[in-house]
């Protein structure tokens, strides 16, 4: 595999990120295609908690935002990982899970209680993310939301409250 880096955005990086996450969800089954909106609603409100990106020499490869959630039955400290947006063309490569990782790595050491994400079941069990019946999020198709204890003993229940930003 070829070396990336991973590191934070900056604002100069802002269209790359846009373009990138724009092309990434193409024919992804749980995507609305409102990926880059997302992420420019969550910059533009301050609910972008972290934002990271992979870059291969001048190109922007990879993208991870993160934002805090809430949980119904009043767990704090959540947050959503996602969109994770990855080039169509760089797409198996292992970029998502770099930066993935990264991302669970910084809320570890922030004290995250967990994390939520929706996507593709398969890869995000690998790093742990389980089904968990009693967690929701309305109007998703419950076989791509995931969830994943961090420091909490364990995902909590209840309908999961994202930021408006990924309303429709």
């Amino acid at each position: 595999m070829d070396t990336f880096t991973i590191r934070r955005e900056a604002e100069a990086d802002i269209p790359a990120i846009r373009g990138l996450t724009s092309r990434a969800f193409v024919d992804k089954p749980y995507s609305r295609q409102r990926e880059a909106e997302i992420v420019e609603k969550l910059r533009d409100t301050d609910a972008l908690t972290l934002s990271f990106m992979a870059v291969k020499g001048p190109a922007v490869v990879g993208h991870i935002a993160v934002s805090p959630v809430g949980i119904s039955d009043g767990t704090a400290n959540w947050y959503a990982v996602g969109p994770i947006s990855v080039a169509p063309e760089r797409q198996g490569e292992g970029i998502g899970s770099l930066i993935l990782e990264r991302a669970l790595t910084e809320l570890r050491g922030m004290g995250a209680g967990g994390v939520v994400a929706v996507g593709d079941a398969t890869f995000l069990e690998r790093f742990g993310f389980e089904d968990v019946p009693g967690l929701v999020w309305p109007g998703m198709d419950p076989q791509f939301v995931r969830a994943l204890a961090l420091a909490d003993a364990a995902v909590p229940a209840g309908t999961i409250l994202y930021h408006e930003a990924f309303s429709r």
